[in-house]
Parts: C-alpha cells; sequence; structure tokens
C-alpha cells in the first residue's frame, strides 16, 4: 500500500509540473499573425434551385424567379411564347456564396453557401443549377453546381406544421470548381510583413525578439503596435522554408487585454481571465410595467335615443421588485468574479446592467464592449 500510495503522489507530481509547463508555453506566430497579402477572397453569385418537391418560390409574388428561369430557357435555346404566365413551385432564386483561399488553383474544389432570396419554403431536396462566383472586381472565379445538403426537415398538414432547424439554406460540400486564380505578392520585393491579430506594442516586441534570435539580428523590425517587417530570401521556394519557420516559433504573448463581450440581442455575457473586480456594493430590483386594454360598455339612459357603445379603458400597472444592497467582493481572477456576480442571483439581462453600472463606477476593470 505504502507503494502505491508514493507513486500515485509522484504521478501527481509530474503532472502538475505538465500542467505548469504547458500553462507557461507560448503559442505558434501562425496564431498571433498573419502573413499580410495572404488571405481569403469572398465570392458570390445569383442562381437557380431546381428539384424542389412544391416548396420552390410562388412566383406570384417572385417575378425575378420568373425572368430568372426564362433567360436560362433561352439561353439553351428555349424560347417561350409571349405572354406566357409560368405557375412553377419546384424552384427558388438562391444566392451563392464562397470563400476563395489563398494560393488557390484553377480546378480546386470549394464549399459554398446557399441561401433562398425569395419565399420558398425549403430548399431540402433541391439541385444548384450552374451559376458562376464572382469577387469584387466582377470576374468569375468559380462555377458551382450541385445537390444541396439541408440540415433541417419539416411537415405540413390540416392547417399545421412543424420545422426542425432551418430549411431556407444549405451547404454543397465541393460543390464550385476555381476558375481563376488570383494574384499575391508573397513572392515578389525583399520584404515579407506580418500583421498581429491585436494590436499589442508588447507582443510586437517579443515577436521581433523571437524572429531575430532564430535567424539573424536584424532580420526583423517592428512598423508599429501590429507590424512586423521581415527580410525574406528572394528565392521563391527558399522563401516558402523560411516562412514555414517562422510561423511555428513559439511567442509568449503579453497578458490579454481584459475584456467583457456583451451581445444585446441574446443577452450572453463573456468574459477573459484577465477581468477582475474591486469592491463595490450593489443593489438590484426588477421594475415591471404591463400596459392593458379593457373595455367598458357605455349604456345610454333610457328613451334618450342614444346608442350602447363599447369605450376602451386603458390600464397601467407597474411593479417594483425587492432588492437588498449586497457587497460584492474584490476579484483577482475570472473564478473570483464569476463567484461575485451569482452572488447577486442576477438572470444574464439583468446582469449586462450590472456590469454596465459597474464600469460606470469604476469597479470593473475591463473594457466593455456591446456587439
Amino acid at each position: 500500500m505504502f507503494g502505491i500510495g508514493r507513486m500515485l503522489r509522484v504521478a501527481v507530481g509530474v503532472l502538475g509540473m505538465l500542467c505548469v509547463c504547458a500553462a507557461g508555453a507560448g503559442e505558434r506566430l501562425k496564431d498571433l499573425a498573419s502573413i499580410a497579402g495572404v488571405r481569403e477572397n469572398q465570392l458570390v453569385g445569383y442562381g437557380l434551385v431546381i428539384g424542389l418537391d412544391g416548396s420552390g418560390d410562388q412566383t406570384t409574388q417572385t417575378p425575378f424567379t420568373v425572368q430568372s428561369i426564362i433567360n436560362m430557357l433561352g439561353n439553351m435555346g428555349v424560347t417561350l411564347p409571349p405572354g406566357t404566365n409560368l405557375q412553377l413551385k419546384n424552384v427558388a432564386a438562391v444566392m451563392v456564396t464562397s470563400s476563395l483561399p489563398p494560393f488557390a488553383r484553377p480546378g480546386q474544389q470549394l464549399d459554398v453557401t446557399v441561401s433562398s432570396m425569395g419565399n420558398a419554403k425549403s430548399l431540402r431536396g433541391g439541385t444548384l443549377v450552374m451559376t458562376p462566383l464572382k469577387g469584387v472586381d466582377g470576374q468569375v472565379y468559380a462555377v458551382a453546381q450541385g445537390n444541396l445538403l439541408v440540415g433541417g426537415a419539416g411537415a405540413a398538414a390540416g392547417g399545421a406544421s412543424q420545422t426542425i432547424n432551418h430549411l431556407s439554406a444549405g451547404r454543397i460540400p465541393g460543390g464550385a470548381t476555381v476558375e481563376r486564380s488570383v494574384p499575391n505578392a508573397l513572392g515578389q520585393g525583399e520584404f515579407v510583413v506580418f500583421e498581429l491579430n491585436d494590436t499589442d506594442f508588447g507582443t510586437t516586441r517579443r515577436v521581433v525578439d523571437a524572429i531575430n534570435l532564430a535567424t539573424a539580428p536584424g532580420t526583423a523590425q517592428a512598423l508599429d503596435g501590429r507590424t512586423i517587417q521581415v527580410r525574406a530570401p528572394l528565392d521563391v521556394s527558399d522563401r516558402v522554408g523560411f516562412l514555414g519557420k517562422l510561423e511555428n516559433l513559439e511567442v509568449t504573448p503579453y497578458q490579454q487585454a481584459a475584456k467583457v463581450i456583451v451581445n444585446s440581442r441574446t443577452g450572453s455575457v463573456v468574459m477573459n481571465q484577465s477581468v477582475t473586480l474591486q469592491n463595490v456594493a450593489v443593489a438590484h430590483g426588477n421594475l415591471t410595467v404591463s400596459v392593458g386594454t379593457g373595455a367598458n360598455v357605455s349604456q345610454p339612459a333610457p328613451l334618450s335615443g342614444g346608442q350602447t357603445v363599447v369605450v376602451p379603458k386603458g390600464q397601467v400597472d407597474i411593479q417594483q421588485g425587492a432588492g437588498s444592497l449586497m457587497n460584492v467582493r474584490a476579484g483577482a481572477n475570472l473564478a473570483e468574479v464569476v463567484k461575485a456576480l451569482n452572488a447577486l442571483g442576477a438572470t444574464p439581462m439583468d446582469l449586462v446592467s450590472i456590469l454596465q453600472a459597474m464600469k460606470a463606477a469604476g469597479s470593473l476593470r475591463a473594457d466593455l464592449e456591446v456587439i
């Protein structure tokens, strides 16, 4: 038993050392920064989804769908008589979006997202007809076509309906083929520029020191709090290997800025580990205002010749919930901050107002950002 207990203590000690080492390890440069000019490009196109089971656009309310069908048939040599009234239920007008990754070459496959822009009830089971995808310059960079995958289901009968997930959008894995590549400046010029994801002068200084230590003094220099200029080999093949080496350098960033992110639409509150609190007293009570409309019947006097009428009557009720004054203790780390805020017993929406008041009082040591 003594041997087993000693082995367990040794194992726990080794595990603790590993956790400390992992906590002190830095991040790869590729996770902290990106190379200027190496980025994705957004593509968009307008197309038609066919083969729907009666869940397509109502052509009387979406005339652009009918016009698109007539134009497509005309390009295929099918001419419709003037004044033809098309009543189609198996076609839907859609917008097709995708992202062209850096260094994409003709023939490469891209995933595309297809979204209904009319009043189609569902795109499930549909097929996207060949759709050119254009960039911001109006040039065609890819062509999309294929069967849609819609992660949802729906049914309706007797005036009742049931829908699971969203049926007006779907994806086509590998549904687009690249037809044109985007030129990049990676192999041109003497320098390559790294751009940090967040502006931080301390982290920028550490990245410059790490690059110069791994290569040669003077290879990298900071241009500002986010941009780092690096002297790279002129040969493209050597430059690729050089950048691959730099991207995997371990850099320990400075402590991130304390931030509290509040989503005003959903009431979600997210804070990072740098958030701290100072002592503050908080009293919070719910205020409920109810507004309703009643009806009173006005009856005229006998033989007065008047008419009985219904007079609306407004009703307003205001209730103030009880809120006691609570002392929120200072918290030096995220766990203590969460514990202190939970002690208030406030809902997420109430917590948003409390955090705003704490920030105004100077107790919340963090940047409060509302998205």
